[in-house]
């Protein structure tokens, strides 16, 4: 027999979703049940538990500035150099789904909230309140200045007249779920939406009104700031008659057609308008060559008698090659069953709970369940991928974008993605092939967008990690495969193109971040040139990866001085390069790689401020003269914790990892410490919290001690579980005698009953399934000290300057 009990969630403050309870499934026994059930009780759980995950998400998370409990201990010690806000929204989206919608003030990143633009410190706010204008699509998430910011075809609910659209109102009562936001605007009409894949649906509860207006505008785009807007290319918009209207705008490039359905009662008309005036019988408008000075908005407008508590829903199927294809993609999702809302609000939360169901973990506080769950949904929002919709090529197939800041998503994120949803991570790649076929580049960041602005100045030849990846899990049987020859000549000729070439001839670039990149990648295709039996490449690419030591001053063991982006030489210094054997022997040894890394994290240092709001030149140069970690507020150093695991130091690891877990994230609209950059710090919370953390382009985790009792990571067809015993929850932000929770180490470990001595696994252990065990305690011990993570060579003398490695 069964029994549910109510187990209370962290306090959310107002603003958040109203979730009093989270449903925990147990037996009469008091255990959690499911691991050894079978039949209708193991359905039930697993029903139970998807509807509880998904509970435990709070897309506001992340929204607001940074409101953390004041760290202590370690955590005290690190220096945030970037926003103090995560940069997310909190409107409806579907798992690596193509659209998204939310409630639009023009704010900084996504269109959401009252922030400014901001580079560092306390975000300053546009505005003093929650308010919107209307409703838009398509958003960024977690992002910085991206350039591309959306917010296309506002839909705005009204009971004035037409001359006041781009008004912003007060926000009240908002509630967010995964795939639906709501919230009510200070005219009283509470307005919902929720999204499918290609689909977006709006509800709107109208007071009583003589002359109630859904007004679509499809002029708007981008955000209220300088430089912000988006101004379409060119547009047309097409009245069909019956609640029914299409258009197209042309914006940065490509074509974006949508098709629309008003469910308007009777008595209510339709009409096209032009800068706030309406168009009596006209059924179309056209439009060319516009500009910011010559933009006026424009779009259809749908008005007429509510009486109160009746709803409007408009409907919008949207696509990149035409507004029939947009009409097709809105039947596919939404018909026949009409009014269509609840249809697509269910298919989508169907959809979140099979992909949360994915990373499952059991004991934890409440509120890290939350954090964890959340994290797990933010990483999970981006890339979004538009199947068959490519504006730039005509076959159909996967199309892939919004794969931004991927200098830091390659990290994290990408691995996540080819653990839990393998056959996505598959088609990403399919579609980065395709676009350095279009385009002769890999991207370092794709946006919907066309055009050269690829942010190459980030980084490097970041996409031949996770293809490295890929391909060793396909020759673990693991992957559905790609046709590696193809991704093979498009990878070589990617590394000759840009900062490649100053590469090949010299052996070093500047930014000197770009050497590390090269080398790297280098070191990636090399993998995939021996695996195909061309010896000869193969030679050639792996002489070349060793070209990484070039970047580094033997005299200090830390990177040459150079130019760095978002960071100082020391946030790359300790990089998880191919040979980090070599990389150990350069700084002196383990003890000395062991003091640079302690020195780093601010073992035994002083606690810092953080920048607040305007910081000056001064304060911001004082902070980077520290030298030290950017605490997760920035992502350029965040694998270097598990750095330690090369110099037998996984106990360093473990507490800097568990510092981090407990002062840099929280509940609320502040909890995170920086971006989230499309997910990217998110997964590193959720890989952090398993315990593993992947070390991309190598195939391989480094083990660590995890954040719950017990965790399962669904991998294809099977499951990967860690497990421990002697696990102590962490309470975020509670701190023990020395400012940090006592922390817990890793005494011993086995891989599917089977001792463990080594820090690390293979991709393929964990990909294929299988049970780690790890057996906890409260002191350091011998466990993976001896042993260490695979490297390139064995240590070697690297020659110093004016000798490099030559090309």
């Amino acid at each position: 027999m069964l029994a549910r009990h109510a187990e209370p969630v962290p306090h959310r403050p107002a603003g958040a979703a109203n979730r009093r309870t989270r449903i925990v499934v147990t037996d009469q026994r008091g255990s959690t049940c499911g691991r050894n059930s079978s039949g209708r009780n193991l359905a039930t759980v697993r029903r139970w538990y998807r509807a509880a995950i998904l509970d435990d998400i709070d897309p506001f998370i992340g929204t607001a500035a940074t409101d953390l409990p004041r760290a202590r201990g370690l955590a005290a010690t690190w220096w945030w150099p970037k926003p103090q806000v995560g940069n997310t929204h909190p409107g409806a989206t579907s798992p690596l789904g193509m659209v998204s919608a939310c409630a639009y003030s023009g704010a900084y990143p996504t269109g959401y909230g009252r922030y400014s633009k901001n580079t560092e410190g306390v975000p300053e706010e546009m505005f003093d309140r929650l308010q919107a204008s209307g409703f838009t699509h398509f958003q960024q998430s977690g992002t910085g200045a991206i350039r591309k910011y959306y917010n296309y075809v506002r839909i705005t609910p009204m009971v004035q007249p037409l001359d006041v659209l781009g008004q912003a109102w007060p926000l009240h009562d908002e509630t967010a779920e995964a795939g639906y936001y709501a919230a009510t605007v200070d005219t009283g009409v509470r307005c919902e939406v929720t999204v499918g894949e290609k689909v977006a649906v709006h509800r709107y509860t109208f007071p009583e009104h003589h002359s109630a207006r859904v007004v679509v505008d499809l002029s708007c785009g981008g955000l209220d700031i300088e430089l912000g807007r988006t101004v379409p290319l060119r547009a047309q918009v097409e009245s069909m008659g019956r609640g029914r209207a299409q258009g197209t705008v042309v914006m940065e490039g490509v074509p974006l057609s949508v098709y629309l359905e008003v469910d308007s009662p009777p008595g209510w008309q339709q009409m096209l308008w032009y800068d706030r005036r309406l168009i009596n019988g006209g059924t179309r408008l056209d439009f060319d060559s516009i500009r910011h000075t010559t933009l006026r908005p424009f779009g259809m407008l749908f008005m007429g008698p509510v009486r109160s508590g009746q709803t409007i829903e408009v409907r919008l199927g949207f696509s990149l090659r035409g507004c029939e294809q947009a009409r097709q993609n809105l039947e596919r999702e939404c018909w026949p069953a009409q009014p269509g809302f609840d249809g697509v609000r269910a298919a989508t939360r169907a959809r979140w709970a099979d992909h949360i169901h994915r990373v499952q973990v059991e004991g934890g506080t409440p509120a890290r369940r939350t954090v964890m769950a959340t994290a797990l949904y933010h990483s999970l929002i981006k890339p979004c991928f538009a199947d068959d919709e490519s504006p730039f090529w005509p076959t159909s197939g996967p199309y892939a974008f919004d794969i931004c800041t991927m200098w830091d998503i390659y990290k994290t994120q990408l691995p996540l993605l080819a653990a839990i949803v393998p056959n996505r991570a598959t088609d990403l790649l399919e579609s980065l092939i395709r676009v350095c076929e279009e385009e002769g580049n890999f991207p370092i960041g794709y946006r919907m967008a066309r055009g050269a602005d690829r942010f190459f100045r980030q980084a490097s030849a970041l996409a031949h990690t996770a293809l490295a990846d890929a391909h060793a899990l396909g020759r673990a049987g693991l992957d559905a495969g790609l046709d590696w020859s193809w991704a093979l000549v498009h990878m070589v000729d990617d590394l000759r193109r840009l900062y490649g070439e100053d590469f090949f001839e010299h052996g070093l670039v500047h930014p000197i971040s770009h050497t590390l990149d090269l080398a790297y990648a280098h070191h990636c295709t090399a993998l995939i040139a021996r695996a195909l039996n061309d010896q000869r490449l193969a030679d050639d690419l792996e002489r070349r990866s060793r070209q990484w030591s070039n970047a580094f001053d033997p005299v200090t063991g830390l990177l040459r001085d150079s130019e760095f982006y978002e960071g100082g030489k020391w946030n790359y210094s300790f990089r998880l390069l191919h040979d980090m054997a070599a990389r150990i022997a350069m700084a002196g040894g383990d003890a000395a790689f062991v003091g640079k890394l302690d020195q780093f994290f601010g073992f035994g240092a002083a606690p810092v401020t953080q920048p607040g709001r305007r910081p000056s030149p001064a304060e911001m140069l004082a902070g980077y003269a520290l030298n030290r970690f950017e605490g997760l507020n920035n992502e350029p150093d965040m694998e270097a914790p598990w750095a330690y695991h090369y110099a037998g130091r996984p106990d360093r690891t473990a507490r800097v990892v568990q510092s981090a877990l407990t002062w840099q994230f929280g509940v609320g609209p502040g909890g995170l410490p920086g971006n989230d950059d499309s997910g990217a710090l998110s997964s590193w919370y959720v890989w952090a919290s398993l315990g593993l953390f992947p070390v991309a382009g190598q195939s391989l985790f480094l083990v660590n001690v995890p954040a719950f009792a017990r965790a399962v990571l669904r991998v294809g067809d099977g499951e990967f579980v860690i497990e421990t015993s002697g696990h102590r929850d962490m309470p975020i932000g509670a701190d023990g005698p020395d400012g940090d929770p006592p922390p817990q180490y890793v005494q011993s470990a086995t891989l599917n009953g089977r001792p463990l001595d080594t820090t690390h696994l293979s991709a393929a252990d964990v990909h294929r399934g299988g049970r780690l065990h790890l057996r906890l305690g409260p002191r350091p011990s011998a466990w993976g000290c001896e042993s260490r993570p695979p490297s390139l060579s064995d240590p070697r003398i690297v020659p110093s300057d004016p000798h490099l490695i030559p090309g």
